[in-house]
C-alpha cells in the first residue's frame, strides 16, 4: 500500500507526528518508491488555478501552440506536441502534450553564461492571460516545497538530509504540464500516454487533477493505481538519487494508459544544480547535468541523437 503522509509531520522534527510520519516516509521511499503526502504549504486553490491554467493553454487551436513548440529548440522548454517523448524505446511515442518551464536563468546570471540546456531560456505564450505569472509563481512555491521534503525524507532513510541543502541553491527543476486526451480510438498495445518509465531525476513533486490514470509497478509484479485529490501531492524518485544514496531511495516504473476522459497532472522534476556530484560516495564523480541531459537526449524526440559517444 502507498503510503499517505502529513507533510508538515514529516518536515517538523518537533510535531507529535514526526516520528510515525517518518516510518511512512521510509516504506514509501526505500520500499516502493511512491508515497502521497497531505497537509503541505501549497493550497488546493493554488492547484487548480495552475492546472486550469495548463487546460485553457492545452485546449487552443494547435496552430496557437505551434510558434512555442520545443522542438524549434536545443532544449525543453516550452510545447510538446503529441509524438514529442518516447521515454521506452520499445513503444510508440507518447501520445499525451506538454508544456515544460524552468529556473529563470536570467535572474541567476552567470548560470545563463553557461549555455546548458538544463538552464535554458523559458518560451512564454501570449495566451491564456496570466500564464507566466502563474507558472513562476507555482515554481518558487513547489521548489522550496520539494527541497524540505527531499532533506526529510533524505533523513528518514538514514541520509544526512542537511547534505543535500547546498546542492540545489540552482536547481535544474523542471515544472511541466502534461495533457493526457482520451485514450484515442487508434491505440494499440505499444501506445501510451507516457509507456513505462522510471523518472530521470531526484524528487518528483506531482500535482494532479484528481482523475485517475497514473499506475506504479509492483515489486512482484502487476501494477497498483495511485492518484490524490487537489492540494495533495503524489511523491516518487528518480534514477539519480537511487544512484545517490546508494539506494536506500528507490525509481519504481510507472506509467499512464489513458482512459475515457481528459487528464491534466503537473509534476515539478526536483533536480539538483547542474555541477553536483551525484555519485555514491566514493564512487567516481558523475555531474548531474550529465546524467540528466544524458537521459533527455533520450526521451525528447527532437534531441534524439545528441548524445556523444565518449572517446
Amino acid at each position: 500500500m502507498i503510503p499517505r503522509i502529513d507533510a508538515a509531520a514529516l518536515i517538523d522534527p518537533t510535531h507529535s507526528g514526526h516520528a510515525e510520519a517518518r516510518d511512512q516516509a521510509v516504506s514509501g521511499a526505500a520500499d516502493i518508491g511512491f508515497l502521497t503526502v497531505y497537509n503541505t504549504p501549497i493550497s488546493a486553490d493554488t492547484v487548480r488555478d495552475v492546472i486550469e491554467t495548463y487546460r485553457a493553454f492545452f485546449h487552443l487551436p494547435a496552430a496557437d501552440k505551434a510558434a512555442y513548440d520545443m522542438a524549434k529548440t536545443g532544449s525543453n522548454r516550452g510545447w510538446g506536441a503529441p509524438g514529442s517523448e518516447q521515454v521506452d524505446p520499445d513503444a510508440n511515442p507518447d501520445y499525451k502534450q506538454v508544456f515544460d518551464c524552468g529556473l529563470p536563468v536570467a535572474e541567476r546570471e552567470p548560470l545563463g553564461a553557461l549555455k546548458l540546456p538544463a538552464y535554458a531560456p523559458n518560451v512564454w505564450p501570449d495566451k491564456p492571460d496570466g500564464f507566466a505569472d502563474t507558472l513562476r509563481a507555482y515554481y518558487r512555491e513547489t521548489v522550496t516545497f520539494a527541497l524540505d521534503l527531499l532533506c526529510a525524507i533524505a533523513d528518514a532513510v538514514g541520509e544526512d538530509g542537511a547534505y543535500f541543502r547546498d546542492k540545489f541553491t540552482h536547481p535544474m527543476a523542471l515544472l511541466r504540464g502534461n495533457f493526457y486526451p482520451e485514450r484515442p480510438e487508434w491505440a494499440t498495445d505499444k501506445d501510451f500516454g507516457i509507456a513505462t518509465h522510471t523518472d530521470y531525476g531526484c524528487l518528483t513533486l506531482l500535482a494532479t487533477d484528481g482523475s485517475p490514470g497514473l499506475e506504479v509497478r509492483k515489486r512482484g509484479g502487476g501494477w497498483i493505481p495511485v492518484s490524490a485529490p487537489l492540494g495533495e501531492f503524489v511523491i516518487n524518485f528518480g534514477e539519480m538519487l537511487e544512484m545517490w544514496t546508494e539506494r536506500r531511495i528507490v525509481a519504481t516504473p510507472h506509467r499512464v494508459i489513458g482512459t475515457e476522459a481528459e487528464r491534466i497532472s503537473v509534476p515539478l522534476f526536483f533536480n539538483p544544480n547542474h555541477d553536483a556530484d551525484v555519485a555514491p560516495k566514493g564512487g567516481e564523480p558523475i555531474n548531474a547535468v550529465d546524467h540528466l541531459q544524458k537521459r533527455f537526449n533520450e526521451t525528447y524526440v527532437h534531441l534524439k541523437g545528441a548524445v556523444k559517444p565518449k572517446p
